[in-house]
């Protein structure tokens, strides 16, 4: 396969070899650098790039640019390359331009001139603008395949666990694709999916604890005692894993699905403090992953915890495959998991059109398809806002009477100027129709009080969350929705057997040494930015815990 390739625009020839001699001695041995001395010469060069089915990673272009500038540029190469990653060189007088780009063009990033020295002001944005668009990077291999029905629940759970671990994979459908019909067996054809993996073993039906197995996943710790034991990988998880590796403490974390949690599934967070142009829930979670690995942590997934059990200073975790980690200091961070609806086929249906939370696998089958999600969180935005890239119509349902209530302001406003989205206010779900997938919706108006009948093939839900601790059992102080109590929330009654003279500490529960963080907690802040802060400060705790043993 031909290199990926980087395009450098610029209408003036002195620059543009300037930056296109920086970006081969850094990016030349991975990729192709092209130059192009106009917006229109560049358009002409990516449609040439398309017809010969070669791989646009990266367009750099000029902001000041005559006939075309650069960001009519960058939003114009879209159609071309979607996934590419796009960003501007501009002068300090162009500030504002560029941040009109990445707010209304797509633009993931603008790049001050000059650029000297570019191993400062170059090549660490680049370097990790090219690794995203590396961790999402599809092109034609033969790797590990999924051969199955488009509406099977089973397959796509495989595919979504593959998705959410940055796993590569390719996806046949058996109803859609010859190639597929061919690769299965008459066998084999009634235990669909099949995943045929990279050395060409087969599994028919496999369980999603098979694949990580087969594929490599870490699912057992390498040593039976730590001083720190994190359950649950989403932001708090990830942010707890991070300091208290690189301050030194033998940590492990355990996930049982995949790095990210909820945020993982967002398409994209746009107010984390630092990324300008937003990033994908899926980006953060990666990058998370990256820092928590390189301070040593250990990451079990796909694994969970199947009973805690306490004696003395120590902690239990009996695992679910039946083996048992044991530590000083417990994390919880194990997040919210989305709220089932009560409307009749709901769970019939469930992974066959019936979809809780992004399901971002699904995104490009709905092309010029109708897609409904139900909600009126920030979760249910961004996934409307990304369906309306695929979609020919994305349709919010909302018992409430307006957005405004529950969503941010940016997101409200971004969907009321998409013209694809429409919202529907003090609307509901009464029933799912359909055999083996979803076929229809019956609505309910919630003001006249009438019902309708709608076809529909996928819908995703977004209502409000419950705590992931049934496995607690109670052991825990929790309040009476499940969230875990902690710090000043704790009462007295809650503390009858706290052994200890000093209180608990700010994030730590009715037990000793077991912290918690995130969505899991009493009365968090339900965002991306305060579950990584309570991650973050929880191991300053966890250290004074482990220094009075």
């Amino acid at each position: 396969m031909a290199k990926p390739i980087i395009l450098s625009v610029d209408d003036d020839p002195q620059v543009l070899r300037s930056i296109v001699r920086d970006l081969r001695s850094r990016y030349g041995r991975d990729y192709r650098v092209l130059s192009a001395e106009s917006g229109a010469q560049a358009l002409e060069a990516l449609e040439e790039i398309k017809s010969r089915g070669d791989h646009v990673a990266l367009v750099l272009s000029d902001q000041r640019m005559p006939s075309m500038d650069g960001t009519t540029l960058l939003r114009e190469s879209i159609p071309h390359f979607p996934r590419a990653k796009r960003a501007l060189l501009t002068a300090y007088s162009d500030i504002d331009a560029a941040v009109t780009a990445i707010n209304e063009s797509d633009v993931d990033y603008y790049l001050m001139k000059p650029w000297d020295p570019p191993e400062e002001k170059l090549y660490p944005i680049l370097d990790d603008m090219l690794q995203d668009w590396r961790a999402g990077f599809r092109p034609g291999f033969e790797g590990l395949k999924i051969v199955g029905d488009r509406w099977s629940a089973l397959g796509h759970r495989l595919r979504d666990f593959l998705a959410s671990n940055h796993i590569p994979y390719s996806f046949l459908d058996v109803e859609s694709s010859e190639e597929a019909r061919s690769m299965v067996s008459s066998e084999e054809s009634g235990s669909l999916p099949v995943v045929v993996f990279s050395d060409g073993s087969r599994a028919s039906r496999p369980s999603v604890a098979e694949v990580a197995d087969k594929i490599g996943l870490q699912t057992k710790a390498d040593r039976p005692f730590y001083d720190l034991v994190i359950v649950g990988a989403g932001p708090a998880g990830l942010a707890t894993a991070v300091y208290a590796g690189s301050e030194g403490l033998e940590a492990i974390l355990v996930e049982e699905k995949a790095p990210g949690g909820q945020a993982g599934t967002s398409s994209k967070i746009e107010n984390y403090l630092g990324f300008p142009s937003g990033l994908s829930g899926s980006d953060l979670a990666r990058r998370a992953l990256t820092q928590t690995k390189r301070f040593g942590v250990e990451v079990l997934s796909p694994q969970s915890v199947k009973t805690l059990r306490i004696e003395g200073p120590y902690r239990h975790l009996d695992l679910i495959d039946g083996t048992t980690i044991s530590c000083h200091s417990l994390m919880l961070a194990t997040g919210v998991s989305w709220r089932m609806l009560a409307a009749d086929g709901a769970d019939r249906l469930q992974d066959q059109g019936v979809y809780y939370g992004a399901a971002l696998t699904e995104a490009k089958a709905a092309q010029g398809r109708v897609v409904y999600t139900v909600g009126a969180g920030n979760s249910a935005g961004q996934a409307a806002m990304y369906f309306s890239e695929y979609a020919s119509k994305v349709v919010m349902l909302v018992r409430g009477e307006s957005l405004d209530a529950k969503m941010s302001q940016y997101l409200v406003d971004r969907i009321a100027a998409t013209e694809n989205i429409e919202v529907r206010l003090r609307t509901q779900i009464k029933s799912f129709q359909g055999e083996e997938r979803l076929e229809a919706l019956e609505l309910e108006d919630l003001e006249k009080g009438e019902t309708r009948i709608e076809e529909a093939e996928r819908v995703f839900i977004f209502i409000g969350a419950r705590p992931r601790t049934d496995w607690l059992e109670g052991q825990v102080a929790c309040d009476d929705h499940g969230f875990v109590l902690t710090g000043t929330d704790l009462k007295e009654a809650h503390l009858n057997d706290w052994p200890l003279e000093r209180q608990p500490f700010l994030l730590e529960t009715s037990i000793p040494g077991i912290f918690a963080a995130g969505d899991v907690r009493h009365e968090s802040v339900k965002r991306v930015a305060s579950a990584v802060g309570e991650g973050s400060v929880s191991v300053h705790f966890v250290h004074r815990h482990l220094a009075s043993l």
